[in-house]
């Protein structure tokens, strides 16, 4: 298990998924907010839900995010698009309604720079979110990224075009936490 000050980001457990299909997948705002592409409904145990992993994808690396303090599962991490000619890699996260406003979006932040930088030998990560995720762009900023672009009008949700910011942290920029 990854280790930060206050989750850690290990393997996904099959029993993971219910609930994160649950509480992520199901929640259609949210889920709509959090995908390039249109929400539908998933059957239980479906191949085709986002939090199946696939063992042998080497460019997709998901976490499940947990509580140092009990292991409670309050969400979901992901290091994508990994290009290992580039040194390259994008950061996703989700958390549990429970587990948001707590500080844990910033932690998995900077577990998963430490992942990328450290473990992967990584150059470059990148973030990008809707420009009204606020939360989103606190935690990465506050672990170095720096806002790079605004992709105006780039994402269709919920009926509407938002724009989406793109922020990126080079290793050399990179300060871990002590």
């Amino acid at each position: 298990m990854m280790r930060g000050a206050l989750v850690g980001l290990r393997a996904r457990h099959e029993d993971d998924i219910p609930i994160l299909e649950d509480e992520l997948h199901g929640d259609v705002v949210t889920a709509s907010r959090a995908q390039g592409r249109p929400w539908r409904p998933l059957t239980p145990g479906s191949k085709e839900s986002q939090f199946v992993v696939d063992d042998a994808e080497q460019g997709h690396v998901p976490f499940s995010v947990v509580e140092l303090d009990g292991g409670t599962l309050v969400g979901t991490a992901t290091l994508w698009g990994i290009d290992d000619h580039s040194r390259s890699a994008h950061i996703g996260l989700g958390l549990l309604p429970a587990a948001r406003g707590k500080g844990y979006a910033g932690d998995v932040v900077a577990t998963l720079c430490h992942y990328g930088f450290v473990v992967r030998g990584l150059h470059r990560l990148q973030i990008e979110t809707l420009s009204d995720n606020a939360a989103m762009l606190r935690a990465a900023e506050r672990n170095g990224f720096v806002r790079e672009g605004v992709l105006r009008s780039s994402a269709w949700v919920m009926g509407e075009f938002l724009d989406e910011v793109l922020l990126g942290l080079l290793a050399r920029e990179w300060r871990p936490a002590a």
